[in-house]
């Protein structure tokens, strides 16, 4: 396959993947055992870590409005009864701090270890069993509505509380420690299973993931610049055709991505995450299939 047309495909994959429940880390791993490339080695370890950027960046964008909101309200909320540390920004401070340093040692200690397909397809299935379980429980209060007596008693990001931003944070380190278990998906569940709604747990898992994608691939990307990485690769090293396979990849992931988040949001409010658990059963169950009949 030409670089430039692979470079269209997985800056699709990643778009559509990265903030949906379903592991752009598993998605990646199988398109890289189906066109037969690494993308842990050189530069194409710094060519995943351009396209996770790429799709971090329509965040900001996407969500501009409610940023500028979240910042002018700062600190006392919209209503003045929150501090720094309780306002929605302080709160999702709160839950990258917690899942920040753990997240850290864990990967560097086991992380890399765990980076295979058996594993990867064990996450989804699993993953998806555990979402599927925690939408359906909640559906009943999400159907009723605010007005009725259920489970759910935080239906606006704006009154998620320490304790929910705490649990949400220490919840994503799972998906820091295990490939495949979607860092989306680990969020949404946390939250759910806190009492939140679908659409409080779905924003705060955004908001929360710009500092911590930003963070990691941050730190990828240094690393991959200084040497740090097995095989290194240096912005000297990348070649005209290299940067326009870096340029297609980034864009393509951004613009994809920007359109993934308007639909999911569409789409949660209305129907929830039962699409996305059978989704990640039936993927998980398959790559557990390929690994085990066709991957050496």
């Amino acid at each position: 396959m030409h670089d430039y047309l692979l470079s269209l495909v997985l800056g699709i994959i990643e778009g559509l993947t990265e903030f949906l429940p379903v592991s752009s880390t598993a998605h990646l791993r199988i398109a890289e055992s189906l066109f037969h490339i690494s993308l842990s080695d050189g530069y194409w370890k710094m060519y995943t870590i351009v396209i996770q950027l790429g799709a971090i960046l329509c965040l900001p964008v996407y969500f501009r409005t409610r940023i500028a909101k979240l910042l002018s309200t700062f600190p006392h909320g919209e209503r003045g009864d929150r501090t720094a540390l309780t306002h929605p920004l302080g709160l999702i401070v709160v839950a990258f701090v917690v899942t920040a340093v753990p997240a850290f040692l864990f990967t560097k200690i086991i992380g890399k270890h765990l980076e295979s397909l058996p594993i990867m397809g064990a996450s989804l299935l699993i993953g998806g069993v555990v979402m599927w379980m925690v939408d359906s429980w909640n559906a009943k209060s999400e159907a009723a509505g605010r007005g009725e007596e259920g489970r759910i008693h935080t239906w606006k990001m704006e009154d998620v509380s320490l304790t929910q931003a705490v649990w949400i944070g220490a919840c994503q380190i799972l998906s820091a420690v295990f490939p495949g278990t979607s860092r989306s998906m680990s969020t949404i569940a946390a939250g759910q299973v806190a009492r939140m709604s679908r659409a409080a747990a779905l924003e705060f898992s955004f908001f929360l993931s710009i500092p911590t994608m930003a963070a990691a691939t941050g730190y990828d990307l240094l690393k991959s610049l200084h040497g740090k990485n097995a095989n290194p690769i240096g912005v000297a090293q990348i070649d005209q055709h290299g940067w326009m396979v870096l340029a297609i990849g980034l864009v393509v992931s951004f613009l994809v991505a920007y359109v993934s988040v308007a639909w999911f949001m569409a789409w949660v409010r209305k129907r929830g995450f039962a699409p996305f658990a059978a989704y990640r059963i039936l993927a998980g169950g398959l790559v557990l299939i390929f690994a085990t009949h066709f991957v050496g």
